[in-house]
């Protein structure tokens, strides 16, 4: 079986698990008393199952086990990174979202949890960045500097998407066209023998692209789940180990010689491009709560999607633009390491960035004044 074949193979099982255990998480969420019950922050007005994120992990844990069998991606788990200790670290934080999504832990309980779960992966599963590459010279880091500057970085991804999960499907969403954009520049690299067409970096996105797609139809606007941090924070986990295996699987010799000196520091570029939406609302975030005196955890309703609904947008648009973003983003940054022509990349993406910021601040009008935001109605 050809190797693309077998990350759509892994990919599909990872979409069908989340899509047939979602039905099945939602009704224990129901029984258990797991729902999120309308708050002055939310831009729900009925209570809604939580514990979508069970079902993440099940997708996600299930296509790694099926890949694992398959005769070139097993030897993802030979040369890269211990996978089962990346699993045993997504359960752990999985568990503490659940615990979360039914009792509502207290932020210190919760870092402490995200701290714990990425100090297994990084010291156990051995995903860390160990050195980067810029032009001209490697930067090696020592293990002193690297388990604790990955575990700081993993934690990071982790709240960020944790953040931007306020609207349905944005989460899901967001995390994969992220996903999807560091597979595509991965596998670009495999398919030029800079890296192995089994690395790391290409099965956990193939699997948490699908997992988040098969999620999807029961989260996009009107939910009738949400993934809740059990989900948020688990996706964040798997997709900033991503960002770390693909950010240190490339040999620089080979890297150089074969895309010159522009694409070596992509490693660098294309996570901060990929993740820069849920950064950007994270940074913005702690830096309101701080001036007003406020806990940098302390939740309120001025997120990046928040403002968007406050401009007139409505929910579904207000995710699908959010959507386009991460996508110009993500996939522009991208498309210098896959495509020749920096200057026309370049243009064509001041050009989406240009009408991404049009249709964000001109809603569609009404008799000259905005739709006002849809409240989400019972599913």
């Amino acid at each position: 079986m050809h190797p693309s074949l077998e990350y759509i193979l892994v990919g599909a099982i990872a979409a069908a698990g989340s899509f047939l255990l979602t039905p099945l998480a939602r009704w224990v969420a129901i029984s258990w008393g797991a729902v999120a019950r309308p708050r002055d922050r939310d831009v729900h007005a009925v209570a809604i199952p939580r514990l979508g994120g069970v079902a993440l992990f099940c997708g996600f844990a299930l296509a790694l086990f099926v890949a694992a069998r398959l005769p070139t991606l097993r030897g993802s788990f030979e040369n890269g990174p211990e996978m089962p200790w990346v699993v045993i670290a997504g359960a752990i934080i999985c568990g503490i979202g659940i615990l979360d999504d039914r009792y509502e832990l207290d932020s210190l309980t919760k870092l402490a949890g995200q701290v714990l779960a990425a100090a297994i992966m990084v010291t156990r599963g051995g995903v860390q960045l160990a050195e980067f590459y810029i032009p001209g010279s490697t930067v090696s880091l020592g293990q002193d500097l690297a388990v604790p500057l990955t575990v700081a970085l993993t934690v990071l991804t982790i709240n960020a998407i944790n953040f931007i999960d306020g609207l349905d499907g944005l989460a899901a969403g967001v995390t994969a066209i992220g996903a999807g954009a560091f597979f595509v520049y991965s596998y670009h690299l495999a398919q030029g023998n800079i890296l192995d067409v089994a690395a790391a970096p290409l099965l956990l996105t193939a699997a948490l692209v699908g997992t988040c797609v098969g999620f999807l139809p029961h989260n996009f606007f009107p939910a009738r789940i949400f993934m809740g941090d059990s989900g948020s924070m688990l996706i964040g986990l798997m997709l900033s180990a991503a960002a770390a295996t693909a950010t240190t699987s490339a040999d620089p010799q080979t890297f150089a010689g074969a895309a010159g000196s522009i694409p070596l520091a992509l490693p660098l570029l294309i996570p901060l491009a990929v993740l820069v939406i849920p950064f950007v609302d994270l940074l913005l975030a702690v830096i309101r709560r701080v001036r007003h005196g406020q806990s940098p955890f302390a939740p309120d309703k001025r997120h990046l999607h928040h403002r968007l609904l406050e401009l007139g947008h409505s929910h579904r648009r207000a995710v699908l633009l959010l959507y386009f973003w991460a996508a110009l983003l993500a996939f522009g940054g991208v498309g210098f390491a896959v495509f020749r022509g920096p200057w026309v990349l370049l243009s064509m993406l001041c050009a989406g960035v240009l009408l991404a910021l049009f249709v964000s601040m001109v809603p569609r009008l009404h008799l000259g004044r905005g739709h006002p935001p849809v409240v989400r109605q019972a599913p």
